[in-house]
C-alpha cells in the first residue's frame, strides 16, 4: 500500500508562493518515488513585511501548530523565514522546540521545521562557507537576514535587498528575473547562492537555470524547507527541478 504523508504549512495569512513551490516540489518528486502527499495549511496574519508585524504573527504561530495537530499531520513547516530570524539570532530552534511541545501536548506528536532553520541547515548539508543572496525585503530586514546567517558560521559576501514592502506585491515579483539580479553579485567568490531568501518569492522555476548559469549549487527558502521537511519524514531527500540540495547527493 502507498504511503501517504500529512505536510503541515504554518503560512503567513499573504503567502502564496508556500503553498506552491513545496507540494510543486513534492508532486515532481511523486514521478520519480513511491510516496505520496497532501498538503494542509493554517495561517497568521501578516500583510506588510515590518518587524513589528512579523513579531505580531509569529506570537500566533502556537495557535496554527495546535490547530494542524489535530489532523494528526505527519511534519510542520513554519513558513516565515524573515520572521523567525527577526525575533533574534537562533530563534529557530526556540521556535521549532516550542512549536513540536504543541504538538505533543495535543496528543499528536509530529517534528517541526522552519524555513529558517532549513536555509542555514541546507546551507551547511552543502558545505558552503561563502554565499550570497536575494531577499526581497527592505534593506534593514535583509541585513537582520544576512547578520543570523553570518552567526550560524555562514558568510554572505553579497546580496540584493529588492525592497518590496507589501507580501503580495512579493509573491507577484517576476522570478524571471532573478537570473539577470544574480548576475550583478559576486558569486564567483561563493560556494553556494541563495536565490530567494524568501518563502514568498518565487524563484523554483529559474533555481536550475541559476545553478547553470552561475555554476555554484543554488537553492531558497522552499527548497531547503522541502529538504528539510523530507529529512524529518526520513524519506530520501530528492526532488526533480529542486537544485543541488534535491539531486539526491545529499
Amino acid at each position: 500500500m502507498t504511503k501517504i504523508y500529512r505536510i503541515g504549512q504554518i503560512v503567513p495569512s499573504s503567502n502564496l508562493t508556500m503553498e506552491t513551490e513545496i507540494p510543486a516540489l513534492l508532486k515532481l518528486r511523486e514521478s520519480i518515488r513511491p510516496e505520496r502527499f497532501t498538503f494542509h495549511s493554517a495561517r497568521m496574519r501578516m500583510k506588510t513585511v515590518k518587524k513589528e508585524e512579523l513579531a505580531a504573527m509569529d506570537a500566533q504561530s502556537d495557535r496554527c501548530a495546535l490547530e494542524l495537530s489535530d489532523a494528526a499531520l505527519d511534519v510542520l513547516g513554519y513558513a516565515c523565514l524573515v520572521a523567525t530570524m527577526s525575533m533574534g539570532l537562533g530563534y529557530h530552534r526556540v521556535s521549532e522546540k516550542r512549536l513540536h511541545e504543541r504538538t505533543v501536548e495535543n496528543g499528536h506528536p509530529a517534528p517541526v521545521v522552519t524555513s529558517a532553520g532549513a536555509l542555514v541547515d541546507g546551507l551547511k548539508i552543502l558545505g558552503a562557507k561563502k554565499i550570497v543572496l536575494v531577499a526581497p525585503y527592505m534593506r534593514p530586514l535583509t541585513e537582520l537576514v544576512v547578520n543570523y546567517i553570518a552567526n550560524e558560521g555562514i558568510e554572505v559576501i553579497d546580496y540584493v535587498a529588492l525592497e518590496i514592502p507589501d507580501n503580495l506585491d512579493v509573491a507577484r515579483h517576476d522570478c524571471q528575473r532573478l537570473p539577470e539580479i544574480v548576475k550583478g553579485l559576486r558569486y564567483d567568490e561563493a560556494d553556494a547562492v541563495v536565490v530567494s531568501a524568501c518563502v514568498q518569492m518565487p524563484s523554483l522555476p529559474v533555481v536550475p537555470l541559476v545553478e547553470a548559469l552561475t555554476g555554484k549549487p543554488t537553492l531558497s527558502a522552499a527548497v531547503a524547507t522541502t529538504y528539510a521537511m523530507l529529512k524529518a519524514l526520513g524519506l530520501e531527500c530528492v526532488a526533480p527541478a529542486g537544485g543541488a540540495l534535491l539531486s539526491g547527493a545529499y
